[in-house]
């Protein structure tokens, strides 16, 4: 092994590193002039073979050729990679002139939002969330409910009839239909809350509109008292309104629920009808199947908007129906 072969090692190891335009040519030189197979490394491989002085000149001759090779791929590894890095800036940099794009992101409507909300908590409480068709029958809208043929809801000013009127079918004015469902599908313990879109022949105006939305929930259970009832609803007004809001219970009628009654919030210094409630009626429960000598429940429904305008301080259900983005934009986007 000569001396003057190792120093050509070097020069041609040099002078390919040099000859290098980016970081990948350079991998390929170094493969050729450093790696495992390179003649550098070919001739370290036969030190083994040599006497033990032959061993040391010879060493010290391909350790000297390794170090300059190695020095001289690191100083080509540098200045490409400054190269590169250099180009990307180039290549990436922003241009802030540029106009910027001004569209507005979609999002969730507010009773959306709400909907969400109360799902979310009543999941939290072991409730489950159902629900069911928009068009329904009259027997599940009203009969099983204990609602007669001369009640003033089944009048055509109320309910909106699908024809041929023969058929029974409605735009369900209540989510309660979905509760008779359950009660007819699952065996209790029942906790559910029922959110939905209903409908009713009214005029839109600033506290009506002939779609809304109601949440209803439903508990069938050994024992179930308006105590528990009494206990929800005030969990629940809490988390919608604020831990210092009030409730109070008024007695009322619902053909099925029986007691039945109001609830009232006290909101912003004033008391603000929010929904009804009750102990399930009996003959509800029967029509369903349910051993009335068993089981007991409560039932109780709030309108979304109502809730929505009383937390928001919002005076015209025309704001929520008309989709005016300036309304809609305050709750955010609800993604």
């Amino acid at each position: 092994m000569r001396q003057e072969e190792v120093t050509s090692w070097v020069q041609d190891a040099q002078a390919a590193f040099l000859a290098a335009t980016d970081l990948d040519s350079l991998k390929a030189a170094r493969l050729a002039h450093a790696g495992d197979k390179s003649a550098v490394a070919l001739a370290s491989r036969t030190l083994g073979s040599l006497t033990p002085e032959e061993k040391a000149s010879a060493g010290k001759i391909i350790g000297e050729a390794k170090a300059q090779i190695a020095q001289a791929l690191a100083e080509a590894t540098a200045k490409l990679e400054a190269q590169r890095d250099m180009k990307v800036l180039l290549e990436e940099v922003v241009d802030i002139t540029l106009p910027v794009n001004r569209k507005h992101r979609g999002g969730l409507h507010p009773i959306s939002i709400i909907k969400n909300e109360v799902s979310d908590f009543f999941i939290e409480q072991g409730f489950s969330v159902e629900e069911g068709p928009e068009l329904e029958s009259g027997w599940l809208n009203f009969d099983a409910l204990n609602i007669p043929a001369d009640h003033p809801a089944r009048t055509m000013q109320d309910t909106f009839f699908i024809e041929p009127v023969e058929s029974g079918m409605v735009l369900r004015t209540h989510t309660s239909p979905v509760q008779i469902r359950s009660m007819l599908t699952q065996e209790p313990p029942i906790y559910v809350i029922c959110p939905g879109r209903t409908f009713r022949a009214d005029e839109l105006d600033a506290t009506h509109s002939p779609v809304f939305h109601q949440v209803e929930g439903l508990v069938i259970d050994k024992g179930i008292t308006m105590a528990h009832l009494k206990g929800v609803l005030d969990n629940f007004a809490r988390h919608m309104f604020g831990s210092d809001v009030e409730t109070r219970l008024r007695p009322s009628f619902f053909p099925f629920t029986e007691p039945s009654a109001e609830v009232d919030i006290y909101f912003n210094n004033r008391w603000i009808e929010w929904g009804g409630c009750g102990m399930v009626n009996p003959k509800v429960l029967a029509t369903c199947g349910i051993d009335t000598e068993i089981y007991s429940g409560f039932a109780f429904g709030m309108g979304l908007e109502r809730t929505l305008m009383v937390r928001h301080g919002i005076t015209d259900m025309h704001d929520i129906v008309e989709g005016d983005l300036r309304f809609t934009r305050q709750f955010g986007v609800g993604l």
